[in-house]
């Protein structure tokens, strides 16, 4: 069975200041803002227990570790998915 061609569209596109900037990087840089916000803003020291000891820590360095552990999974678990 023949596959028909599908039209290339180019990706959406908002002007800001004469520059053209994908909405795509627009939310990305939104959500980072919010993520950072976020971290920011919760100060706090909690207790994390964890198999054989608990550790006290500011939440903003659990939830940056956090953060951090999910960014290198996603790259990971794309990197994969690219090479098949």
């Amino acid at each position: 069975m023949a596959r028909k061609a599908s039209p290339t569209h180019p990706p959406p596109t908002v002007t800001l200041k004469g520059r053209d900037m994908r909405l795509r990087t627009i939310g990305f840089v939104v959500l980072a803002a919010l993520t950072i916000w976020f971290i920011a803003v919760n100060t706090d020291s909690v207790t994390i227990r964890l198999w054989f000891s608990e550790v006290t820590l500011p939440l903003w360095s659990v939830l940056t570790v956090t953060l951090l552990v999910g960014i290198v999974l996603g790259l990971y678990i794309a990197r994969r998915r690219a090479r098949r």
